[in-house]
């Protein structure tokens, strides 16, 4: 069999595999896999609340118990070195589930806390759930006053300068923490064998004067907030916690969910746990159905998904359909963009606040998220259906018109686009105890506005167009002096890169310049022995290790399109890759990685989406046929 027969082959095999994983209702979603916390915290939450499920702990057990490695530890991210956080919450979780501390398991994740910085390396949402059961003082924790509801929207540090995740999540948690509630727990269940002499001291500690910095003035301010909350004159605290209570109402959905995240979802139901609504209200019901939809039932245990991406799964598994030779018009594309269209949001959310003119129009990445309509996930439905027949063309283009208005209009002012905010970049919110993780903001980042001006030549936008024109400039600044661009949703730079030049190809951009022959230079620097492309994770922590990492099928996926985009579509290199593709796909039609290639939060939380090794290489593939076989 030659070279050409392979290639479509192992289309045609892909093709089938994706068509058998579609459902019945049109859409395509696979496991969105994270860290072991996800999942502890839902037996935490089950014992603040006095939910215990004994049949699901010891399933989540079950699960926690089988992900934990040799050394005792729980990993972020698939080969990770050990995470503290990940290990001391598992091991928290399993001692509450009745585990004895005795077994071998607990004895190596204990010598692993210790071996890895112990209590004292661990963040704050770790401090704050020892806290809620008894095990440290809630002095130790950062405070997070309720009253930041009641500031105006014209103050710098107001919920709306906030990220949509960390917005969903804070408000909550103010209410919780507001009360400071001390879960009791029986003895023998608790986790005082985890703390050393060394944990004296865990509470933040400036290193300079009031004023050097902004993380000292914040550590100050924190002090001077802890002071005068023990004060039992709280003028606003009461209107505070019913304010922000009616904010949490207010941001549930219909069906249940809080931002279609576990942070908010289980921080939103502990809060009305903690104002004592009760578990038999509508609100209470539906947000633990809203939970139980995040669960996965699997033979070695159940986890909790942090999120679910049934909308960015589908979109961009009927993009690869397309890229690859399937008829715009065939069945399953046609029911997937039907099934789309029913999930476009009409009703505005937390982007409003400023951006009032526009009307809504864009998706979310999730079933239910109606309030945090997402740009990146808006982008690539977008190019979806502005190339599928539908037999009511008339309707997909008056909801594509309102979707590409709210998309023009969700620009920054730096030029760039962000995933759910629009000019969400006050960095001094990054610098307060609370944000340990770093993740506070939604800046504008290269690949969703690389996928936005992939759009918008899509849509035959000129380069000349004041948007177009400020995208392009803001890509060039965000260029690394390397070549490459920096990836904020998938790993890494070889994400970011991808994105990049395929937005500059599909607008029309001189592939031959300066700039675009760097990033080529870059992909073929970073190209692995066995033809593939892989980035490990901890590039976002040492940049070094930028575009170096084992090989995966979704890597080369976007190193294959990335270069494809930029002309060298006819190199060996990308032969090359190819060739890693069609070597590594399943007898079955499909690729499997192991590895973690997409991005939560840079450094603190990182993403296995199922789906990528399904239809990132599909696309690949597709894109080098049309482009030698036009």
């Amino acid at each position: 069999m030659n070279f050409n027969e392979r290639l479509d082959l192992a289309i045609n095999k892909s093709h089938n595999f994706l068509l058998s994983r579609q459902t019945e209702e049109g859409y395509w979603v696979d496991e969105l896999e994270s860290n072991a916390t996800i999942t502890a915290e839902l037996v935490f939450f089950m014992h603040f609340t006095e939910t215990v499920d004994l049949e699901k702990q010891k399933k989540i057990t079950n699960y926690l118990l089988h992900t934990q490695r040799e050394d005792g530890s729980w990993p972020l991210y698939f080969g990770g070195p050990c995470d503290i956080n990940s290990t001391v919450e598992s091991y928290m979780a399993l001692s509450l589930a009745g585990i004895s501390k005795g077994r071998p398991e607990m004895i190596q994740a204990r010598e692993a806390i210790f071996a890895n910085g112990g209590i004292k390396a661990t963040r704050v949402f770790t401090k704050v759930f020892l806290a809620m059961f008894g095990q440290i003082s809630w002095n130790v924790c950062p405070s997070v006053p309720v009253e930041i509801i009641l500031l105006k929207n014209w103050f710098p540090l107001n919920i709306y300068e906030m990220s949509s995740w960390s917005r969903s999540t804070v408000v909550p948690l103010s209410i919780v923490i507001s009360h400071k509630p001390v879960c009791h727990l029986p003895e023998g269940n608790d986790f005082k064998e985890l703390f050393t002499s060394g944990d004296s001291e865990l509470g933040f500690e400036s290193d300079g004067l009031v004023f050097s910095s902004w993380r000292n003035f914040f550590i100050n301010l924190d002090k001077l907030i802890k002071f005068i909350g023990k004060s039992p004159w709280k003028p606003f605290r009461k209107i505070a916690r019913k304010r922000a209570l009616s904010w949490v109402i207010e941001h549930q959905e219909e069906q249940g969910d809080f931002s279609g995240i576990q942070p908010a979802m289980l921080n939103s139901l502990l809060a009305y746990h903690y104002e004592g609504i009760s578990k038999n209200d509508p609100k209470w019901v539906k947000g633990l159905e809203a939970v139980e939809r995040f669960l996965i039932n699997k033979k070695e245990g159940t986890l909790m998904q942090a999120c679910v991406s049934p909308l960015w799964d589908t979109a961009i598994a009927a993009n690869a359909l397309c890229d690859s030779g399937m008829s715009t018009d065939h069945p399953a594309l046609v029911k997937a963009a039907k099934w789309i269209l029913s999930k476009q949001i009409v009703k505005k959310g937390d982007w409003a606040i400023k951006n009032p003119q526009i009307e809504p129009g864009g998706w979310a990445f999730e079933f239910y998220n109606e309030l945090y309509p997402d740009c990146d996930d808006t982008a690539e439905i977008l190019i979806f259906l502005n190339r599928i027949k539908l037999p009511d063309s008339y309707q997909k283009l008056q909801e594509s018109g309102k979707a590409t208005s709210w998309l023009l209009s969700m620009q920054c002012q730096s030029g760039g686009w962000a995933a759910f905010d629009k000019d969400n970049e006050q960095e001094i919110l990054n610098q307060v105890p609370f944000a340990d993780h770093g993740a506070m903001l939604d800046p504008p980042s290269a690949d969703v506005s690389g996928r936005v001006l992939w759009l918008l030549g899509q849509l035959k936008f000129k380069k000349n167009h004041p948007k177009v024109k400020r995208v392009i400039n803001f890509l060039k600044r965000k260029q690394e002096s390397n070549g490459s661009w920096w990836g904020r949703w998938g790993v890494n730079y070889i994400y970011g890169s991808w994105l990049a030049l395929t937005g500059l190809a599909s607008i029309g951009e001189d592939m031959s310049q300066p700039y675009v022959c760097r990033s080529i230079k870059w992909f073929e620097d970073h190209q692995n022995k066995d033809g593939g492309w892989g980035e490990t994770c901890e590039s976002y922590k040492i940049p070094s290790l930028a575009g170096k990492g084992n090989s995966t099928a979704s890597q080369t996926a976007w190193a294959v399109m990335g270069l494809i985009a930029a002309g060298n579509e006819e190199s060996l290199i990308v032969k090359r890759g190819v060739e890693f593709l069609l070597n590594r796909q399943e007898p079955h039609g499909s690729w499997y990685e192991d590895e973690f290639t997409g991005t939560g939060f840079p450094i603190h939380f990182f993403i296995k989406y199922h789906m990528y090794q399904h239809f990132f290489p599909l696309m690949a593939l597709g894109r080098y046929r049309s482009v030698l076989k036009p």
